[in-house]
């Protein structure tokens, strides 16, 4: 008889959002007539920038005609996308980073979840606790994490980094040696991040101890910090210890449509083989490429016009964050809002995380996301984000504050 992978029953609960969708619905059935604000899922709302679409309306149109039709892209992704990033992401930055070291994809979570593949199962990982939970959750699957305990909830073999209000919520090197590092920065869910000196030590830390750091760059656009680098290879030796994740959905809307890429520098090896190789490897045999039409609006992200554009809506965003953050002030513990678009507040006294998410959504019908989710530091804290539309969110801001009254 057939055998299924044990290690899915592993996982407790179902995913993060989806148990926040199902409360959600449930919540929404119930109350018809209430109108829910949805802070919690870090999805964007603004609509995609004119240059974008112009220039998907222009690919659709060559996909229309014999001369210009094109059928499956090329394994690391079309040239003219592969040039704009290493030209604009990397070597306007003094980043050493090859065309043929970046391999587009359909995101940053495909990437984040399918990267751990191509490493022993064998591989102790550190994840900063609290984060995002695709990191842990793709390791379980793997078989990867040892024995999960229900009370502390952690995983006996995950080495947990505590990001707590009492370190600046900046995570410290670990007391035991891991192989893989997992670092989100700016970081999902506290939005807080590491200056340019403190990334710098944990690369001359993973070159030291022969470890690899996942840096998941995702909320990149968003720095507005002269000394947190935008990229770990503006580091010294991150050539050799470091793969970027990098994502199109929030720094250009395209959450939707669905783009990302990953840099495997050519320079990082274990006994001489080639981590750029083997991922290429997995890349070619595992997936097909995204869509010509997607590949050409990533391309646009980089043109004059993209690039205000998309300022123009990380500025929005960021303002909703400013307004979020200086509303709930007076009221709340919170942290964040600065280079990400996240807040992360404590919560309440005498509150779980899971139990203010259920209040916030019967008596404000306000939706965030319980702090517990992203890890056991997690508990006690909660996440709003500011990718909603400006109005929802000052009214979101002025039912959460009345609560306090």
């Amino acid at each position: 008889m057939f055998q299924i992978n044990d290690n899915y029953q592993k996982l407790p609960g179902s995913y993060l959002f989806s148990t926040i969708g199902k409360k959600v619905k449930a919540f929404q059935e119930a109350n018809p007539d209430k109108k829910v604000i949805r802070l919690g899922i870090g999805d964007v709302t603004q609509p995609l920038a004119p240059a974008i679409i112009e220039a998907m309306h222009k690919a659709v149109d060559e996909m229309g005609q014999a001369e210009t039709f094109r059928g499956y892209a090329p394994d690391l992704g079309y040239e003219f996308l592969r040039h704009a990033i290493v030209e604009n992401d990397y070597r306007a930055r003094g980043c050493e980073v090859a065309e043929d070291e970046v391999f587009v994809s359909d995101g940053a979570k495909s990437d984040s979840g399918n990267i751990q593949e191509i490493f022993s199962v064998d591989n102790r990982i550190a994840v900063c606790d609290p984060v995002y939970p695709v990191y842990v959750d793709s390791n379980v699957m793997a078989g990867r994490t040892g024995t999960y305990d229900k009370e502390k909830e952690t995983w006996s073999d995950v080495i947990y980094m505590p990001c707590t209000a009492e370190n600046g919520f900046v995570p410290e090197f670990p007391k035991e040696t891991p192989d893989l590092i997992y670092l989100c920065l700016p970081n999902n869910p506290t939005g807080t991040t590491l200056t340019k000196s403190q990334l710098q030590e944990w690369v001359d830390y993973a070159n030291r101890v022969g470890a690899v750091i996942i840096y998941d760059a995702a909320y990149e656009a968003y720095i507005s910090e002269s000394d947190v680098a935008h990229s770990i290879y503006e580091c010294e030796g991150a050539r050799t210890c470091a793969i970027e994740l990098r994502s199109f959905s929030k720094n250009a809307g395209f959450t939707g449509v669905r783009l990302g890429f990953t840099v495997v520098p050519k320079d990082l090896k274990c006994n001489g083989v080639s981590l750029n190789a083997m991922w290429a490897r997995r890349h070619g045999t595992k997936f097909n490429g995204a869509p010509y039409i997607v590949q050409r609006a990533g391309e646009a992200v980089y043109s004059a016009a993209g690039k205000a554009q998309l300022r123009e809506q990380v500025a929005y965003y960021m303002n909703n964050a400013k307004t979020i953050k200086e509303g709930l002030a007076a009221r709340y513990e919170v942290y964040g809002g600065v280079n990400a678009p996240y807040i992360w507040l404590k919560t309440p006294a005498g509150m779980t995380s899971w139990e203010f998410f259920d209040y916030l959504l019967e008596k404000a019908n306000v939706v965030g996301t319980p702090g517990s989710g992203f890890g056991p530091s997690g508990e006690g804290y909660f996440r709003l984000t500011a990718f909603g539309n400006h109005e929802n969110t000052v009214e979101a801001v002025r039912r959460v504050v009345s609560l306090a009254d």
